[in-house]
């Protein structure tokens, strides 16, 4: 076979991923080639690469996943291949094909394969024949209802409906009881197809409790095909990855042999080459069962890399240029332990709604592996998807790796949105994840996440460095020495500071005290020495206690960051004036940006407090939009295909009592 050559490579993606395929094609010596949205013109991956073509309107339907605006790209800048990256048209038979029709090489697997995996319901039948382990269930052409429910006595309920054709959590449903079937199979077939394009659904046995463990599969053109260990990936949310680590603390030596050995049979079957994942459910007592391939390079493709030393990125580009892999299963071994987090722009503590806005600082730690896609003086959109970075870490051991991912977190600032770091902290730190001991289900039965309560020393470090910019700001505007900014021929010179929160108003008084400062947090008194202090970090002492502090000013407001979470806070003794021109329960806002997809009342109609109102989609999830009183709707201002901003008036209700009146 004769070799493929690639000396320019373009890039189908954005962000993070299409950064981190760059670094490893200029490391191997090829020229570059972003493609960027209208939205996404001057972000880092755009002005990383060689050159930069934009490919049409913020939508992902008019940029990033049109095949022929890619395809031009690609002809109009030289490029010999495509590198698809993760989501968008990686896992697309067509564009696949598209693309070595039009002469250029996909650095991926064959469409065939691509075609197969990407039908759960086909690939479930090509693994059965393979004798690869699969769970009890129906993946049949006929979709008719009758057969789900014969399918699902048969294996016994709870079940679990999923859309064919997709992933990631959309159009999959748990079925616990016979009654609730055809309603969750109507309302997945209808997210599966304005998902994915195919209402095809498949069913199967819902094995709870279990983990998420997947094996790295690597191939080539010549009939080789070997594993890359496990990555266990069972920290989920609504069936969402979040943390991920290599190897799987509940994988030995000989389970690892039988789950890899399924693995590489499984991507064997397909004739499968280049990087691809095989999903399994591992239950407690060792049994496992095909879950799904991923045929392309994973998300969680770091932790991998970092127990093996080898760079995925560089084994694709090879393989795809028709080089054998060069590696047998014997020249693989694992060492230490790597985890994975990633880091996404939701609120946490708004039952993790997306988050979007400008980034007003982005700082990452310096102590471990960050694949990011943003830049200080950015903006997360609502177009894509919400995770941002991805904070990855190695350790001798998994202990290690633990306490050196907290630290690094810890150390990892993104000021302008709300991000989940805190909420990855704690989960990371708590006694289950700890023990190794965490199952797909977990963080969904957990209680609803809380932002940490802002303490008297928080309010005291926000005073005090609010306090002493405006010392600085003081000295050079009328030019006095700095040790004269806090003399006072009083007994006592104080600023006062007036913060608002969730919990109320809270008064601070700051005064000069010997070497350091005095804060007065109502009838806390609270010394602060300050030790180190840059434009964006310092290094306190609060009531003899080390702090190091992660913060950034704008006027009146500050926002920090400590081992105690992160917090806004607004002087609002310094606010000129004071908006109290707040909204009623009944006025129903946009929580984020995004499209109305359904609206299910009109004007006149009788609602109660939590019934359904509409469905608003943002960054690939659904949003239900809920009724906060009782009353009666006098505005419906959306309508099914509205797009929305953050906080745009939606619909209107009247309460009871408004009416009576």
């Amino acid at each position: 076979m004769s070799m493929a050559v690639i000396n320019t490579l373009l890039v189908a993606n954005r962000g993070e991923i299409a950064l981190r395929v760059m670094k490893t094609a200029r490391r191997m010596g090829l020229r570059t080639v972003a493609v960027a949205s209208e939205a996404d013109a001057n972000t880092p991956h755009a002005q990383f690469a060689d050159e930069c073509v934009t490919i049409g309107p913020a939508p992902s339907a008019q940029s990033y996943l049109n095949q022929a605006a890619i395809l031009e790209a690609a002809r109009a800048t030289g490029a010999d291949a495509i590198h698809p990256g993760y989501g968008f048209l990686s896992e697309n038979a067509g564009f696949a094909q598209a693309v070595a029709d039009a002469g250029l090489v996909f650095v991926g697997p064959p469409p065939s394969a691509i075609e197969l995996m990407g039908d759960k319901a086909a690939a479930k039948r090509s693994m059965v024949e393979a004798d690869v382990p699969c769970i009890p269930g129906y993946q049949g052409a006929d979709q008719a209802d009758q057969l789900f429910i014969d399918a699902a006595n048969a294996a016994g309920f709870p079940v679990m409906v999923k859309a064919a054709a997709g992933g990631g959590g959309r159009g999959m449903r748990i079925v616990r009881s016979p009654d609730d079937l055809v309603a969750a199979l109507a309302d997945a077939r209808q997210e599966a197809l304005s998902a994915f394009g195919s209402s095809d659904l498949i069913l199967e046995k819902a094995v709870e409790h279990a983990r998420h463990v997947e094996v790295q599969v690597f191939g080539d053109n010549h009939g080789n095909v070997i594993h890359l260990g496990e990555r266990d990936c069972s920290m989920q949310r609504r069936h969402q990855k979040i943390v991920e680590e290599a190897p799987s603390p509940a994988v030995n030596a000989e389970l690892r042999g039988r789950m890899g050995a399924a693995a590489v049979a499984a991507a064997k079957a397909v004739d499968y080459s280049g990087a691809g994942t095989v999903e399994f459910l591992l239950a407690d007592d060792g049994s496992f069962y095909f879950l799904e391939m991923n045929t392309r390079l994973q998300v969680e493709h770091p932790v991998t890399e970092e127990i093996t030393g080898l760079d995925l990125v560089e084994l694709q580009l090879r393989v795809a240029s028709d080089e054998a892999l060069g590696l047998n299963q014997e020249d693989i071994s694992l060492n230490g332990h790597a985890i994975e987090a990633r880091l996404y722009a939701e609120n946490p503590s708004e039952g993790f709604l997306p988050s979007t806005g400008p980034i007003q600082l982005w700082q990452p730690a310096d102590n471990c592996r960050t694949d990011a896609g943003i830049e200080t003086g950015g903006a997360v959109t609502p177009f894509y998807d919400p995770m941002v970075a991805k904070v990855i870490v190695h350790g001798r051991s998994r202990e290690e790796a633990c306490r050196k991912l907290i630290q690094a977190l810890q150390k990892t600032t993104l000021f302008g949105i709300d991000t989940n770091r805190t909420f990855l902290i704690d989960m990371i730190g708590a006694k289950r994840f700890a023990q190794g001991e965490m199952r797909t289900d977990d963080l969904d039965r957990m209680a609803a996440f809380t932002q940490p309560s802002i303490t008297a020393q928080t309010y005291a470090i926000a005073a005090v460095l609010q306090h002493m910019k405006a010392l600085v700001r003081r000295q050079n505007e009328i030019e006095v020495p700095s040790e004269l900014l806090n003399w006072s021929s009083a007994d006592h010179l104080y600023t006062p500071y007036r913060y608002n929160s969730d919990e109320g108003e809270t008064n601070v008084r700051v005064s000069s005290s010997g070497s350091g400062y005095a804060a007065q947090v109502g009838d806390a008194d609270i010394k602060v020495t300050v030790t180190e202090l840059s434009a964006h970090f310092g290094i306190l002492t609060v009531d003899g206690k080390r702090v190091a502090v992660q913060f950034r000013h704008e006027d009146a407001m500050i926002d920090l960051q400590t081992t105690d979470g992160e917090f806004q806070l607004t002087n609002l003794l310094a606010l000129s004036g004071s908006n109290d021109g707040a909204g009623s329960e009944g006025d129903i806002t946009a929580p984020m940006h995004g499209l109305v997809t359904d609206v299910f009342v009109n004007v006149g109609q009788s609602v109660t407090a939590g019934q359904r109102l509409a469905l608003l989609e943002a960054m690939k999830m659904q949003h239900e939009i809920k009724a906060m009183v009782d009353g009666t709707i006098t505005e419906v201002r959306v309508e099914t295909g509205s797009q929305v901003s953050t906080d745009d008036l939606m619909i209107i209700i009247s309460n009871q009592t408004e009416v009576n009146e």
